[in-house]
């Protein structure tokens, strides 16, 4: 009989006790999206070299957000989004799914969000790729005429603190600012560059970065990422 009691009360505890969980999960859920959606926001814009310091992230990203488009495999926009920003497919679409569609031969759609940062309107594009230890993502701002790096943001999930993690920094983010992607009309991408872009030859370093000291796997995989990710709008570009 006791038996029974105990296996009766902790039966009923543990349904109590996952209703309550149910509960607070559902209750918090709208939260954790808008705090998902605020960090986005804020990388856009920091990747556009908007000042998002003390700021309403999400008022600010409404006023700066010029439009966000999805472009197809042949370079056309397919979609294009005014407001409402946070509920378009461009906002939410996981690239990681896009970008496995484009290896597989299958229709994929490309996002670029565009955004005005009080001096130039710049195409914001996602990023997704592999560092060392786990995945690697960001953001990349391109002037209008996509030529020129404005601005990076990039963050991963369980790179090597000190090493390969250094890739979050404004110290390496910062080299990414003014490189070009192009050399004499052909795509090139910006080059992580092991040993130094001081090594190398005046015309190679304009479009070429310092990798991270003791971060080479994680530098290469940012290196990657650029270059497989930018390839993928190339259609686009060459009809801007």
């Amino acid at each position: 009989m006791k038996d029974r009691y105990i296996f009766f009360y902790i039966t009923v505890l543990t349904v109590i006790v996952a209703a309550l969980l149910s509960l607070a999960a559902l209750v918090l859920q709208p939260f954790q999206e808008a705090n998902v959606n605020n960090e986005k926001m804020m990388n856009i814009l920091q990747a556009a070299d908007v000042n998002v310091e003390g700021a309403n992230v999400q008022e600010l990203f409404n006023n700066d957000c010029v439009k966000m488009m999805l472009v197809n495999s042949n370079g056309d926009v397919v979609e294009e989004c005014t407001s409402d920003y946070t509920k378009f497919r461009a906002f939410t679409m996981n690239l990681k799914d896009e970008l496995y569609k484009r290896d597989n031969g299958q229709d994929f759609v490309l996002p670029i969000i565009v955004i005005n940062n009080g001096k130039q309107e710049v195409n914001v594009l996602p990023l997704q790729g592999a560092g060392l230890w786990g995945p690697i993502w960001g953001y990349i701002g391109m002037t209008s005429d996509f030529q020129n790096v404005v601005g990076v943001v990039f963050d991963h999930k369980s790179e090597t603190p000190g090493l390969g993690a250094e890739i979050t920094t404004e110290r390496f983010r910062n080299q990414f600012q003014g490189k070009t992607i192009f050399s004499d009309g052909k795509f090139v991408s910006v080059k992580v560059v092991k040993g130094g872009v001081a090594n190398l030859a005046a015309d190679n370093q304009k479009y070429s970065v310092d990798a991270i000291s003791g971060g080479t796997i994680t530098s290469q995989g940012v290196n990657n990422m650029i270059e497989n990710v930018l390839g993928s709008y190339l259609p686009y570009i060459e009809k801007q």
